[in-house]
């Protein structure tokens, strides 16, 4: 077991309630690197800095350690130009720095942790230095509820350039979270506290459980002297590095190079579903070398026991999820894929002729009858596989499902074969250009019969098949998840077939 396996299962072990917090810094900490990058480059793209703030901000970074009214001075040079804007203009701008970016700087293992805290009832928290408008759209995603961050002054609706109160620095985070625990009834001493910076050492020594982040230098040698166990979450490889370029252009060298030869052997044996299934086949075993990722397998019994099936995967990466599909499912298959992917270039033309069924979500009708087609080729003995999430996502969290894919099983007779990707997002993110390299992990749960369904049987499995994605996740690989889901498949249908008998007495 890894240290982030090990202090999760700590986690778990240890005592519930709110009572117990889990204090999170933001930046280096719960993501990678610094929400102001981005809101820099942001800014910078729109002429928004000015030379003196350039030259000011370079000095202060390379002047050393900042204090607290050395932080203020910097953040209120760099929010000046934000006066005149609404809270929710710049709340706005928040989400596009999240779409563009911020979401996909997530530490992945800070998610599990955070997971793991709010499953035991603790007061989780996110307290950081930084502004509402970088943090406010990651915590709705991580479904934090408690923010802790330096305010902007606002009168009369609009921001004036100024920190209102302290900034959320040093001696202001501490005292911060101070006040917060003494107003939600959180003992500090039972506490837990995340964070990476050296300005953090007072907030990591105010609880009873303090973890140092990949910490720098001085909180890594204070942290050594009192014995503090630092958690490590890998980077992103990025800048002048070459190589996750090369894989992923090698990846999609592969998929069309498998797509070409898929083609050829259609058009020769006069087969195109000869052709789909040998270019499944060798993309599946040849872009994971080529990416330098790999992917374990648990339950992969399940893919094949019952064929056709609706093969659900929950969905974060376009390109590493058709990789992983490829992989486990090989032949036998075509996916189920939103209109706008036909549009797209090498993909769209690809999965064109590899008959996907796309659905256009904007009209409900051509959905239905879209989906229709997709019935049918599960009755003539092609697998489907769909995303019942319908988008990608933007972390690891289990977004809401849509009913279709349900529906589509339903209608055709065959089960639904629940597939749970752990790691695709992190190898590559949703709005991401390269591949990181790295293993995705895959749990494969017993198949779901869906004969005899009604619109009713829908409504009660669709929350059923969500929360096992959830709990597996949450508790991988899902072992006590996966126990419940045969416990109750096997109710219900020990439930149909003493209907079943009472109907012929």
């Amino acid at each position: 077991m890894s240290e982030l396996d090990d202090l999760v299962e700590v986690i778990r072990q240890g005592p519930s309630g709110p009572e117990i917090g889990a204090i999170f810094d933001f930046d280096g900490t719960l993501i990678e690197g610094y929400s102001a990058g981005a809101l820099y480059q942001h800014r910078a793209r729109n002429f928004e800095i000015g030379p003196d703030e350039m030259v000011r901000t370079l000095v202060a970074a390379l002047r050393g350690p900042l204090d607290e009214p050395g932080f203020t001075e910097l953040m209120e040079r760099g929010i000046r130009g934000w006066a005149g804007r609404s809270e929710d203009e710049l709340l706005e701008l928040g989400d596009q720095l999240f779409e563009g970016g911020i979401g996909g700087a997530l530490f992945h293992g800070a998610w599990r942790l955070v997971r793991a805290h709010q499953n035991k009832g603790h007061t989780v928290v996110i307290a950081t230095s930084a502004t509402r408008l970088q943090v406010s759209r990651m915590a709705q995603e991580l479904e934090v509820e408690h923010i802790l961050c330096t305010n902007l002054e606002i009168e009369g609706g609009v921001v004036t350039g100024r920190v209102a109160g302290r900034a959320l620095w040093g001696p202001g985070k501490i005292a911060a979270v101070e006040t917060f625990a003494g107003q939600h009834g959180v003992d500090l001493q039972r506490s837990h506290a995340y964070a990476n910076g050296d300005e953090d050492v007072p907030l990591l020594e105010a609880v009873g459980s303090p973890h140092p982040v990949n910490p720098q230098s001085r909180l890594a040698e204070h942290a050594k002297r009192q014995g503090w166990s630092a958690v490590s979450f890998s980077g992103r490889q990025g800048g002048l590095d070459p190589r996750p370029a090369l894989r992923t252009a090698a990846m999609f060298g592969s998929l069309v190079a498998a797509a070409g030869a898929g083609i050829l052997a259609g058009a020769l044996t006069q087969d195109r579903r000869y052709g789909v299934d040998l270019a499944t086949t060798v993309f599946g075993d040849i872009a994971g070398p080529l990416g330098n990722i790999r992917t374990t397998v648990i339950g992969e019994q399940h893919v094949w026991s019952h064929r056709p099936a609706v093969f659900f995967a929950n969905h974060q990466s376009t390109l590493i999820d058709v990789l992983v599909t490829s992989k486990l499912l090989r032949d036998g298959f075509t996916i189920v894929a939103k209109k706008e992917v036909k549009k797209m270039p090498i993909l769209g033309p690809m999965f064109d002729l590899a008959g996907v069924a796309f659905i256009d979500r904007a009209s409900r009708s051509s959905a239905i009858s879209e989906l229709q087609d997709a019935v049918e080729k599960l009755r003539a003995g092609i697998s489907i596989a769909i995303a019942p999430e319908g988008t990608r996502s933007m972390t690891p969290r289990i977004g809401a499902f849509k009913k279709g894919g349900f529906h589509l099983a339903r209608d055709a007779g065959v089960p639904i074969v629940p597939i749970v990707i752990r790691n695709a997002g992190e190898i590559m993110w949703r709005n991401a250009m390269t591949s990181q390299e790295g293993t995705v992990e895959v749990v494969v749960h017993e198949p779901l019969p869906t004969v005899g369904w009604t619109r009713a049987d829908i409504d009660v499995w669709l929350p059923r098949v969500h929360q096992l994605y959830i709990d597996t996740l949450d508790d991988w690989p899902g072992t006590g998840a996966g126990e419940r889901w045969r416990a109750a498949i096997a109710a219900a249908e020990g439930a149909a077939i003493g209907d079943a008998e009472t109907a012929v007495e």
